[in-house]
């Protein structure tokens, strides 16, 4: 079989499933795109009416991208299924907003996009699988890149707008093209599985045949051997006969018959299997001779499987081709991204200009009004001038028409002192336009400055932290591969992590030079920047997503390096991981050597980045091959594997050259780390930093025989020591976390609540006297959710998407899961009650189970995901299960499944976690994310998280679920049967509690905040210290 894989960021490709044909993989997904390309029209005579219509906000271009993305995204599937309609309907798409440049120009290249078009039509329905046509669309994408490139060679004026389309344009063909030869792929590799198939049964047919032909050719030489003793006795027999008839004798003659006769009988048996095997002789040449017709017609398959494997080898280069170029037209758009913002202040920036423009242009027109009038007046002064001079001719005549023409002076004085006016007021509006036009002109020019400067000073913000990673990690690796020096390492690498955009120009100029030239060009950079934030390096034994579950390590650090900090994280490399989601995985070209049972061991150290973030994976070349044994945890040799890993991550981080602020470590596999800093690495040069150690279980401390400890350099006479890492309730083994919490300068755990409760007795097993002792240093930060994962506005998984302003798709949601699971949908108002867990006695199963059978009783219905590690507790529940597998109102799902659990979430009304201790917990805030009220007993992070909504001690605002204090069945009891009531009495109440606890913000981003605070406080008290 064939499988063919397409994702958002590139293409997976083709994999052929068979033991003796194998092809090469491209990128995870194919998202063909249509773009709209808009003429424009550059004519002076309508520039002016344009400017007024067009408004700030106006972009087209990212408007047209959006809405495009979003209608391919949507119409996946589909474009799969039909590209060639897809493509015929992207060249009717095409609008036509912007003016025509070129007419000329213009007709070109849509005459080439069409018959493009009805090329990419023909071919995907007579598709033949030969190398001719892979090379006529190439030749047919190159003839369209030509012609657009020509054009926009051509063009009077060429914006970022046309030139983005028109790399879309170019993008859809290719990706179509793509398409095509993926499922010629496809059946060319049907066809190539399907002679494989005949040419093994074909064999088949010649190894049976090869056998018989063996045998008979056995049976055939024993014939010769009978035939040719026979002839002998013949011949023996001839000499008898010729000596009996010389001698004469009777006697002999009767024997001489005698054995005549016996050897004529034995000579005629073997004269009868002669000719049966001559007979099954001749049936064998015949059947060789079926054979060999069949071995030509093996032959002929030969060939053709050989002519194919050579199609498909012209497929491949006409693909890789096809992905060069997307590649390119990929970076040509990374160029646009910044042209895009500076195109956006641009318009705001314009549309305040307009305004001011529309406003001189206003007071022109008054102006123009006033000059009119004054020429009008001008008008009626010349004529009462003429009058006055006929008026002067007859002023003798008559005293009237002296009276007449003192009046007529009057009005002429008055005329004269309102044109007076008028040209003052002409005066002062022409003034005041001619200031407009000047501070326009002003503006213009300041804009123009400023827009020069936010080009070299403004940081790329529109680039995603994978790119600035890669960056940073290739910096990285020239300074391990003795490329440039550590200062140029340093000064290097805080330009990329302030996002200069120097480093992006510099990168960009670089696509394809070779790494020397990039290293020079990198290294002319470097000027004397200063950095405002941490630089912070995590070292964890997992990460999620690529192994384990160490969420707190990547949505902790995804946070800070949101919050401009420089973060870093190193881990082993297991065999184990998901190396899918790490993006530009590579080995660097040096050898890490550090020390651990009295010699040194090489390591590999790769790099990659994951989630936007850089990861160092360190792999052991130690022949105990500590970290490829399948699994993460749960190896005898823990202690040893991890206190190795600990300090190979410091030697990595001394040998690199850098001078972290803050070395965070996780749990007890790296809290060897605290003590190997201060003992060894500070005096080695490495001191800069300030320790956090971070505990999430106090339930797993790592504890070992003291002897151990020598293993990775460490003092066991200096540390096995009550003051020190000495076990608190065993003096012959050390306990990494009290090491980590003695030497650390930050202690944290994952709950306010749960750093009180592992200081008492109970809590604290065994380590609750040194917590007390070291109160000062340890806090507990509430964890967080990523909230892009767990968003029931964008779920995948979800049949509907819904939010806080619109719940309503809960129902739909419900009533999916209802269906799936086959449960009863009589009343779409029964409460559903859900449960996601490992049933393992810290998440109190005895309550779990309690409530399964209390929530029945109640009137509602019950849905649990979850298994066990512990053998009793997975039969009973498997009982329990077996005993409701056919029931309306329950069901018990016994395994993880990850797309499920996310339907229980957006379908329960309610969610019960009843632990025993919770150290933080992470599914109180995804449910009441996804709008389910949690039911959840007062412990740990649930006591931080949760609180009851009827306890007018907590701010209304603040109410958001129920609980209960004792882990027992009469706790359990009282807040499900409250939350029941609730659900029931108050509809219009519960609707509220729903909305509000989908707005709580359970992201990061405050548990950042905190951490940035210990962080800088514990960094400045250091800088304090040294100045002392």
């Amino acid at each position: 079989m064939a499988t063919f894989f397409i994702t958002h960021h590139s293409w997976r490709g083709l994999t052929y499933n068979h033991s003796n044909a194998r092809l090469p993989t491209s990128s995870p997904r194919l998202i063909l795109t249509s773009c709209k390309i808009r003429q424009r029209n550059l004519s002076f005579r309508n520039k002016r009416q344009q400017a007024k219509k067009v408004s700030p906000g106006q972009l087209p271009v990212n408007e047209s991208f959006q809405s495009s993305c979003e209608n391919n995204t949507d119409a996946d599937g589909e474009t799969a299924d039909s590209p060639s309609e897809n493509i015929s309907d992207e060249s009717t798409e095409v609008k036509s907003d912007i003016e025509r440049t070129s007419s000329s120009r213009e007709i070109s290249i849509d005459e080439d996009f069409r018959s493009n078009d009805r090329s990419l039509n023909v071919k995907s329905s007579t598709v033949d699988h030969t190398s001719s046509s892979q090379q006529e669309s190439t030749s047919s994408d190159e003839r369209v890149i030509d012609v657009i490139a020509k054009s926009m060679d051509g063009a009077d004026f060429v914006g970022p707008t046309i030139l983005e389309e028109a790399k879309f344009k170019v993008l859809t063909t290719a990706n179509a093209y793509i398409l095509l030869l993926n499922q010629a792929r496809v059946r060319a590799l049907e066809d190539l599985d399907k002679i494989l198939i005949e040419k093994e049964a074909l064999q088949e047919d010649v190894n049976s045949l090869e056998m018989r032909l063996a045998e008979t050719d056995a049976r055939i030489k024993v014939a010769a051997q009978e035939k040719i003793h026979v002839e002998l006795l013949e011949s023996q027999l001839e000499k008898l006969k010729s000596e009996l008839s010389k001698k004469g004798v009777t006697e002999g003659i009767d024997e001489k018959n005698i054995v005549s006769n016996k050897d004529n009988g034995s000579f005629n048996s073997l004269s009868k299997e002669l000719r049966l095997l001559r007979k099954e002789n001749m049936s064998l040449k015949d059947d060789i001779r079926v054979l060999q017709e069949q071995l030509s017609n093996v032959n002929e398959t030969d060939k053709r499987v050989i002519a194919l494997e050579s199609e498909r080898v012209s497929l491949q280069a006409t693909l890789k081709n096809l992905e060069s170029k997307l590649v390119v037209a990929q970076d040509d758009l990374l160029k646009l991204s910044p042209l895009k913002l500076e195109c956006k202040d641009l318009w705001e920036k314009v549309g305040s200009l307009q305004e001011l423009l529309n406003k001189a242009a206003k007071q022109a027109d008054e102006a123009i009004s006033v000059l009119q009038q004054n020429h009008e007046l001008r008008k009626k002064v010349d004529s009462l001038e003429e009058s006055l001079e006929e008026a002067k001719l007859h002023l003798s005549s008559s005293k009237k028409m002296q009276q007449y023409d003192g009046l007529m002076q009057q009005k002429i004085r008055h005329l004269e002192e309102s044109l007076q006016r008028s040209d003052e007021e002409i005066h002062s509006h022409v003034q005041l336009y001619q200031e407009s036009v000047k501070e326009f002109q002003d503006v213009l020019n300041n804009l123009k400055e400023e827009s020069k400067r936010k080009a070299l000073e403004k940081p790329v913000i529109d680039m995603p932290w994978e790119f600035w990673s890669r960056i940073l990690l290739m910096i990285d690796g020239w300074f391990l591969e003795k490329k440039i020096s550590s200062n140029d390492a340093e000064l290097l690498g805080e330009m990329a992590w302030k996002r200069d955009t120097r480093i992006y120009d510099a990168y960009l100029a670089c696509k394809n030079k070779n790494e020397t030239e990039i290293v020079a060009t990198f290294l002319r950079l470097i000027s004397s920047p200063t950095s405002q934030g941490l630089h912070i390096i995590h070292i964890a034994a997992e990460m999620a997503p690529v192994g384990g579950l160490g969420d707190v390590v990547s949505g902790l650090g995804k946070a800070l390096q949101k919050k401009g900090h420089l973060v870093e994280i190193v881990i082993p490399k297991y065999d184990c991981m998901q190396y899918d989601r790490v993006t530009d995985l590579r080995a660097l070209d040096m050898v890490l050597e550090s020390y651990f049972d009295g010699r040194l061991f090489k390591n590999k150290v790769w790099v990659g980045v994951v989630e936007g973030l850089p990861v160092y994976f360190i792999e052991p070349q130690h022949p105990a091959k500590f970290f490829w044994r399948g699994q993460i945890y749960g190896e005898h040799d823990d202690f040893k594997r991890f206190s190795y890993f600990s300090r190979a991550a410091l030697e990595l981080i001394l040998q690199a050259g850098k001078k972290p602020d803050i070395l965070h470590c996780h749990d007890w596999q790296t809290a060897f780390v605290a003590p190997l800093y201060w003992d060894i690495y500070a005096p080695k040069g490495l001191n800069s930093a300030r320790i956090c150690f971070t505990c999430h279980n106090f339930e797993y401390q790592g504890s070992a025989p003291a002897s151990e400890l020598a293993s990775c350099g460490l003092d066991v006479s200096q540390l096995n020591r009550p003051d020190r890492m000495q076990d608190n309730s065993a003096h012959d083994r050390v306990n990494p976390v009290k090491g980590a919490v003695v030497f650390s300068n930050i202690v944290t755990t994952v709950s306010p609540t749960y750093a009180q409760e592992v200081r008492t007795a109970e809590g604290g097993r065994g380590l609750h006297t040194t917590l007390n002792s070291y109160s000062k240093k340890f806090v507990g930060v509430l964890n967080g959710i990523d909230t892009d994962s767990w968003d029931p506005s964008t779920d995948d998984f979800l049949k509907v998407q819904y939010n806080a302003d619109d719940p309503q798709g809960k129902l739909e949601n419900k009533e999916a899961l209802r269906k799936k699971l086959k449960l009863s949908s009589a009343d779409s108002t029964q409460p559903l009650v859900g449960c996601i867990t490992r049933l393992v006695p810290q998440k109190g199963v005895h309550l779990i189970r309690h409530a399964i059978y209390r929530t029945l009783e109640l009137g509602g219905q019950f849905v649990l995901l979850g298994s066990s590690p512990v053998e009793h507790i997975q039969r009973e529940f498997e009982g329990i299960a077996k005993q409701f597998q056919s029931h309306p109102h329950i069901r018990l799902i016994l395994k993880f499944d990850e797309a499920l659990s996310h339907s229980i979430y957006a379908a329960s009304d309610m969610f019960v976690i009843p632990s025993i201790f919770e150290p933080c917990g992470l599914t109180q805030m995804i449910s009441m994310r996804y709008g389910a009220v949690p039911i959840a007993r007062k412990t740990g992070g649930l006591n931080d998280s949760v609180f009851d909504v009827d306890d007018d001690t907590i701010p209304l605002n603040f109410r958001n679920g129920f609980t209960f204090v004792t882990a027992d069945e009469q706790g359990a009891n009282s807040a499900l049967e409250r939350a029941f009531n609730h659900y029931r009495k108050s509809s219009e109440s519960w609707q509220q509690l729903v909305q509000r606890n989908m707005k709580i913000d359970f992201s990061w981003d405050s548990s950042a905040s905190q951490y940035t605070d210990l962080y800088e406080k514990s960094v400045a008290r250091a800088k304090s210290s040294k100045r002392a």
